[in-house]
């Protein structure tokens, strides 16, 4: 769906599969020499060293992959470092990062006697349990509130992605849902991303330049 949303802004693509891809195998420097940005969308295990080959060969990333988020210092300075510009992401989706925005006023509820929860409902052959975007809005909730507040998942069927950010009261409940109806918005995000990071260096989160996009 990367592809098929950069094809459809006028962009060349070369999508690389995982078996020719093997330790960032197929990322090389004279692979990527007519690549302005590398779009990763992998596993943990896999991020780390693609984006170690895209740094060594002076190319631009943008990691839409969670889970590897403990390595972020170290790949931050490696960027900084090699002057390149990389931008990573819990969700690329515009409607997701005015959630999370919604979700950071609401989190000071917790400074006024309110318990909180988190919810995520994706489809049963998601890997990551809970979804980085949980993840994401547990540390928001945690830096307006104060606390941290648990996160259950639920992994049926074939649903896209669902947060709910609940808030509890003795006398009322606030209720924050964002529901996704396909991945497409994910897709076009990382595209957008990807055409703002290629006039720029520097280490960025989507959720913090998205309305640069």
């Amino acid at each position: 769906m990367v592809a098929e949303a950069a094809f459809a802004r006028r962009h060349h693509v070369r999508v690389i599969s995982s078996d020719e891809n093997a330790g960032a195998a197929a990322l090389t420097p004279e692979a990527l020499a007519t690549a302005d940005v590398v779009i990763d969308f992998t596993t943990p295990a896999a991020v780390v060293a693609n984006a170690e080959a895209c740094i060594r060969a002076k190319k631009h990333l943008v990691v839409g992959t969670t889970g590897w988020y403990e390595h972020l210092p170290r790949v931050r300075e490696m960027v900084l470092a090699a002057q390149t510009g990389f931008l990573y992401g819990s969700n690329f989706s515009i409607g997701v990062n005015l959630f999370f925005e919604v979700v950071a006023t609401a989190g000071a509820a917790l400074k006024y006697d309110y318990s909180g929860q988190i919810f995520e409902r994706h489809h049963a052959s998601k890997k990551d349990a809970p979804s980085g975007t949980a993840i994401t809005l547990q540390k928001i909730v945690r830096d307006a509130g104060g606390a941290e507040v648990e996160i259950t998942s639920f992994r049926e069927g074939d649903a896209v992605g669902m947060h709910e950010v609940v808030f509890n009261s003795a006398g009322d409940r606030i209720y924050l849902c964002h529901d996704a109806k396909s991945r497409q918005g994910y897709a076009e995000g990382a595209v957008r991303a990807a055409e703002w990071l290629a006039a720029k260096t520097g280490f960025f989160e989507f959720r913090n330049v998205w309305r640069e996009l």
